[in-house]
């Protein structure tokens, strides 16, 4: 059954259609009809509005012709080649790839100990070295040197955000290392987009707050 709409009554009634894609629908008329139609909406062959069947649309000959399907644009080499490398890995080979990257930040904050590094020494941050502000992850790695050694105190001062959220990424790799090598679906923490803009919202006005010259915000300050 097609709906139709009359553009001069402006009322909706029903008109039969053909079935089956061998009849295909009506025709569509030259002339054209004295209103614009409502979006998604064709001429029908009485010169009145009616939907567009599903999976036809008009033919440059006024007769309705089935619609072309959506083709997928077929993937580059790259890609064909990850997707495969994927599809073959073992589940534990994510999980231990994504561990490895850790480790290796973690060496190099310990092999470059960023707590004995001069103000200049690299990497450095162009903020600071330009205005002499703190930015947003200004003594983040200095933080993590100190989590390494156990001295909460000392990384929750050079970087209090950081040091908060940590336990949260730990547990969200746990939860996922867990699910992908073992098959064990451990209690998943509930991320949803009010919550990122709340803690976005902490970490700026935290980074702002430790620029000021006063305490106890100069505290901060590193």
């Amino acid at each position: 059954m097609a709906i139709v709409v009359d553009p001069k009554a402006g009322l909706t009634t029903g008109a039969p259609a053909p079935d089956g894609p061998e009849q295909g629908p009506p025709p569509v008329p030259a002339g054209q009809p004295t209103m614009m139609p409502p979006a998604g909406w064709q001429p029908g062959p009485d010169g009145q509005w009616q939907a567009a069947p599903e999976g036809w649309q008009p033919g440059p000959d006024g007769q309705w012709q089935p619609a072309p399907a959506f083709v997928p644009a077929e993937p580059d080499r790259f890609t064909r080649f990850m997707t495969k490398l994927w599809n073959r890995a073992p589940r534990w080979a994510a999980p231990v790839a994504a561990l490895g990257c850790v480790a290796a930040a973690l060496g190099t904050v310990l092999v470059m100990d960023p707590t004995r590094s001069s103000p200049d020494a690299m990497p450095s941050c162009l903020l600071k070295m330009t205005t002499g502000l703190d930015c947003p992850g200004c003594g983040g790695t200095r933080a993590v040197w100190y989590l390494m050694h156990g001295d909460l105190g000392a990384a929750a001062r050079h970087h209090l955000v950081f040091v908060f959220v940590v336990p949260f990424l730990v547990y969200l790799y746990v939860a996922w290392a867990a699910q992908h090598m073992f098959g064990r679906r451990l209690p998943q923490l509930r991320i949803t987009p009010k919550t990122i803009g709340v803690v976005l919202a902490v970490w700026f006005t935290f980074s702002a707050l430790r620029n000021l010259p006063w305490a106890p915000f100069d505290w901060f300050y590193v």
